[in-house]
């Protein structure tokens, strides 16, 4: 008998249509009254907008949120939530908005509800990546967890088709790291294949038609599952590589995620027969890593990390870094083959057949 721990977290969860309207409610629920709204400068407005609906418990808007959570804008939020008073912050956006809540968070025990605007999923895990002088790092507290996610499906109709895909592959990659991964149990896994399903089914409907509300109804819910997933279960070597590719070549994250996705599947295969045969089975193909590149070039997203800004000197430097403090992964960790790896995918080729 295979033995297993699950530990599910804490956190309240609202899913539906039009449900950002409800965030007042949930600030006051939180017993806060001076929320510090976060945003990137890109959607200013949006944040603006949630704003205005939470006077009077508005404290003010912050938005400068950026990729890879730099700890030079968490300093300036930190300085805003001082000036201001606040008491809470509501994140609205995708990964990078949500992680300079999270840091926040850390620092200034801030709790925080959170409305997603991507598939990011990382509003459900208590894990924060944060970037200082070119370097990514990672660290898991429960003091990062939001207490609140608000999910609105409305709010999702507006995601361009092009990032809606590479925000949807990101959110694929944490299901499938699951199943593999160190803390790997049924719950996780039954809720990592449904996740699989429901975004390979929603995600080329959405690149068609971004306001297909069924559609978009399923990716966002196969996007909190996934979220849900890595919380719980735990995170390999794919994980490791974006991080890395991410913090070390400012690359864009879920973008890089879709590149890189295809081919630690490839690498992985071997070592899980089990996590593999439950990819093949969402996808509705006979091999998990052929299956998934196929489905990134239908839904037109990039192929190539040296599309995305990614040197090909680096290559070497990113698989030694890869195999420093690594992730628990079903195949060895190996700098040759992870190198490989890196060059395939920086070249944009299709992974390795079984």
């Amino acid at each position: 008998m295979t033995e297993f721990v699950y530990e599910a977290l804490p956190g309240r969860v609202l899913f539906g249509w039009g449900t950002v309207s409800r965030t007042p409610a949930e600030v006051k629920a939180l017993g806060c009254s001076r929320a510090l709204v976060l945003s990137t400068p890109g959607h200013r407005a949006e944040a603006e907008r949630l704003g205005a609906m939470l006077r009077p418990c508005l404290a003010g808007v912050f938005s400068e949120a950026a990729m890879h959570t730099p700890f030079s804008v968490t300093e300036r939020a930190l300085a805003e939530v001082t000036r201001y008073g606040a008491d809470c912050t509501v994140a609205i956006g995708g990964g990078s908005t949500i992680g300079l809540g999270k840091a926040i968070a850390l620092r200034a025990g801030l709790p925080q509800v959170v409305v997603p605007t991507t598939y990011a999923g990382s509003e459900m895990t208590p894990v924060l990546g944060e970037t200082a002088n070119g370097a990514k790092t990672t660290q898991r507290s429960m003091k990062v967890l939001p207490e609140t996610v608000i999910y609105d499906v409305e709010l999702t109709l507006s995601l361009p088709a092009s990032m809606s895909a590479t925000s949807g592959v990101n959110a694929m990659a944490h299901a499938v790291e699951a199943l593999y991964a160190a803390n790997a149990n049924p719950v996780t896994s039954m809720m990592a294949e449904e996740s699989l399903r429901l975004l390979a089914r929603a995600l080329p409907v959405i690149v068609q038609d971004p306001h297909d509300a069924p559609a978009r109804t399923d990716a966002l819910q196969g996007c909190w599952l996934a979220g849900i997933c890595l919380a719980t279960a735990g995170m390999g070597l794919h994980h490791k590589l974006c991080h890395v590719l991410g913090g070390s070549f400012g690359l864009p994250h879920a973008a890089t995620h879709t590149v890189v996705l295809p081919h630690v599947i490839a690498y992985n295969a071997a070592d899980a027969p089990e996590a593999m045969a439950r990819v093949t089975r969402a996808l509705g193909t006979d091999d998990a890593a052929a299956g998934m590149f196929r489905l990134v070039k239908r839904l037109g997203a990039g192929q190539s990390l040296a599309a995305l800004g990614m040197p090909e000197a680096g290559i070497d430097s990113a698989a030694e870094a890869a195999t420093r403090q690594p992730y628990p992964n079903p195949a060895a960790l190996d700098c040759e083959r992870i190198r490989h790896l890196l060059a395939a995918a920086w070249s944009g080729e299709p992974p390795p057949g079984p």
